[in-house]
């Protein structure tokens, strides 16, 4: 069987992923489903993701594209400096790969993706850096959950998955 693609992101109205390497929000619920969806499989990301994390995740394969493996300071992470060769072993151990960012990452796989998860943050506010643009016709939303601001939410929100059109 194919492994599927998925990407997982969380974005504001206008695309915003990211301000001062960091997400521009917090949301307690949003990082509880993204444990709950990604948990047991592997993840693929950019080495200022995994920087922005801190640490790799656990119970989850962590792949980390870069050029410079020398400024990932962790032995827990698999390194690798082309997304091919990642995406290859990756499909050795698992039959659900999840790319986690950044947008530099998004932007090489959004057009190999199977499925998007995205959470859509009823955010206006500032970002430097953005998911690349979705061409909506060829995505159909088969499922989404709505989510409010709570003291642990900082906006309202919903997670959307997305499956490619064929």
């Amino acid at each position: 069987m194919k492994a599927e693609i998925i990407v997982i992101v969380a974005m504001g109205k206008h695309g915003q992923i990211g301000l001062n390497g960091k997400l521009p929000w917090h949301l307690s619920d949003d990082l509880k489903n993204f444990k709950k969806i990604t948990t047991g499989h592997t993840l693929i990301m950019g080495r200022k993701t995994f920087d922005s994390i801190g640490k790799a995740l656990p119970n989850r394969l962590n792949m980390v594209l870069t050029s410079k493996p020398e400024k990932v300071l962790s032995y827990d992470v698999c390194l690798y400096n082309d997304l091919e060769k990642a995406l290859k072993k990756a499909r050795m151990f698992d039959n659900e790969i999840f790319i986690i960012g950044g947008a530099s990452l998004y932007r090489q796989t959004l057009s190999i993706a199977d499925k998007l998860i995205i959470t859509h943050v009823d955010y206006h506010g500032k970002a430097d850096t953005f998911f690349p643009e979705i061409d909506w016709k060829q995505w159909k939303a088969c499922d989404r959950q709505k989510f409010h601001k709570t003291p642990k939410n900082d906006y309202d929100f919903e997670v959307v998955s997305y499956v490619k059109n064929i």
